[in-house]
């Protein structure tokens, strides 16, 4: 089995500090069909847009990296047989039917080692 990132993208992310179990209804809803399947190993949803602050060479700005009509609203990591697999499993993301979208790319390598 490999493992497939699925980087959701959509105008910004539902989970502000303030953000309602409504606001969240459909990612909370989402993952949990992917926990019950067996096929999430991790999953993070990030802040709005606002709340990040992006490096560059010269300085800190506020705001996400690039300047887009959709930023990265969150990711997951889900375990699958093949890239077909993972891409059928990210076409249930609701962000699809919100006016977002999703990318899904295998994973390399990575995870945390502590001594």
């Amino acid at each position: 089995m490999g493992q497939y990132a699925v980087l959701i993208y959509a105008p910004d992310s539902a989970h502000a500090p303030d953000a309602t179990a409504a606001d969240t209804e459909s990612c909370d809803e989402h993952a949990e069909e992917l926990v019950a399947a067996e096929s999430m190993l991790v999953a993070y949803a990030l802040t709005p847009r606002s709340m990040a602050r992006s490096l560059r060479p010269d300085g800190t700005t506020e705001g996400p990296f690039v300047d887009a009509s959709h930023v990265v609203a969150g990711f997951y990591v889900v375990e699958a047989p093949d890239l077909d697999a993972a891409l059928a499993l990210a076409r249930t993301n609701p962000v699809l039917r919100e006016g977002g979208g999703v990318e899904v790319r295998p994973v390399h390598s990575g995870g945390v080692v502590r001594s």
